[in-house]
């Protein structure tokens, strides 16, 4: 028997024995590799629903390349996130995209868009953009919906809905078409119809403009534009005192309200401002609350006045001589600021269009 060792050829078998597991081993990994395809394939093929979704920005994510066709109840992303449908809490870093439908409430750090309904809450640190929904949209700049809205629109500067049941409240402008509840805007309303909009201008289609010239107790005339819907409007205007020498040019801006109506008569309430500038040093502000009855002379011709309730504030020796009637007055403490209440009155004519 013979035990002679041939390192030629152990090596050799070594090689082959090697060979055969690297292709074994590779084999292996091809099958399963096969497996993970066939499991991925079948998933890219069939929407999911009901998942939580986790990553940085899209397809780095847990639904990866497959997000967009995949409806989450609960999602979180570093950066940005995209999905199908939410269907409970989803948070972006960034940016939320939801092809269709969301519910719950999508949080983003700049924007959420929505494709279509958005019923829970949006809320975004400068845009949210969907089609309509229900509940509330706050957004540091502007919300616009392409559809109904019902509930809440907040935003910093511009609302933008077709017909609203709810509220819009924007730092500077709402557009919407027909309105059912009140906009508030810090400038300007816009709508087909909105009866209750509260903005220094309303430009409400089915509503009421009318241009007015009036004066008060201080011969403050004014030239102001009155614009609203059938129960709030917005007054603004400018104008001249004809008793003072240095403050003379007149603003005011306020709000209104048609207390009653009828086809010749109707009771307004109004809260106004009225400033007094010469545009150098010295102030002159004068809040009141007016009552003015109005009758109507012509279709479109209407003549009003009343009393008002007023408080002085003022540092002008000019601002404490206008009024010499008061109910009560008094100095403040930390400056020369004159301040009072008294009883006043104002009226004039206005055009309505």
């Amino acid at each position: 028997m013979n035990f002679t060792f041939n390192k030629t050829n152990f090596r050799q078998q070594q090689t082959t024995h090697s060979t055969t597991r690297s292709i074994t081993l590779s084999i292996t990994l091809s099958v399963v590799l096969a497996l993970l395809l066939s499991v991925v394939t079948k998933s890219s093929a069939q929407n999911k629903t009901h998942k939580l979704h986790f990553g940085f920005i899209y397809p780095l994510s847990t639904n990866g390349t497959h997000a967009p066709l995949d409806t989450n109840t609960f999602s979180f992303h570093l950066l940005a996130g995209v999905s199908a449908a939410e269907r409970g809490f989803s948070f972006a870093g960034l940016t939320n995209v939801v092809r269709n439908n969301a519910k719950g409430l999508q949080f983003a750090g700049f924007s959420n868009h929505i494709g279509k309904a958005a019923n829970g809450g949006l809320f975004a640190g400068f845009l949210n953009t969907y089609k309509g929904g229900n509940d509330f949209a706050v957004a540091g700049f502007a919300n616009i919906s392409t559809g109904d809205v019902k509930g809440l629109q907040f935003a910093g500067f511009i609302n933008k809905a077709k017909d609203v049941n709810g509220t819009q409240v924007a730092g500077f402008i709402n557009i919407a078409r027909k309105v059912k509840g009140v906009q508030f805007a810090g400038f300007i309303n816009v709508a087909d119809s909105s009866d209750y909009p509260i903005g220094i201008i309303n430009l409400v289609k089915k509503g009421e403009k009318s241009i007015s010239l009036t004066t008060d107790e201080t011969l403050t005339t004014l030239l102001s534009f009155r614009s609203g819907g059938k129960v709030l409007y917005g007054i603004i205007g400018i104008g001249y005192n004809f008793k003072n020498s240095d403050e003379v040019y007149a603003f005011e801006a306020g709000l209104g309200a048609h207390l009653f109506q009828s086809k010749s008569f109707r009771l307004n309430a109004e809260v106004s401002g009225t400033g007094l500038e010469s545009f150098k040093a010295g102030e002159y502000m004068k809040t009141s609350l007016r009552i003015m009855p109005a009758l109507k002379i012509s279709k479109n011709l209407e003549i009003f006045g009343g009393p008002s309730i007023n408080y002085l504030n003022t540092n002008t020796a000019e601002g404490r001589t206008l009024n010499d009637k008061y109910i009560t007055s008094w100095e403040n403490k930390w400056g020369n600021n004159f301040q009072a209440l008294y009883i006043g009155y104002g009226g004039g004519l206005q055009y309505i269009f």
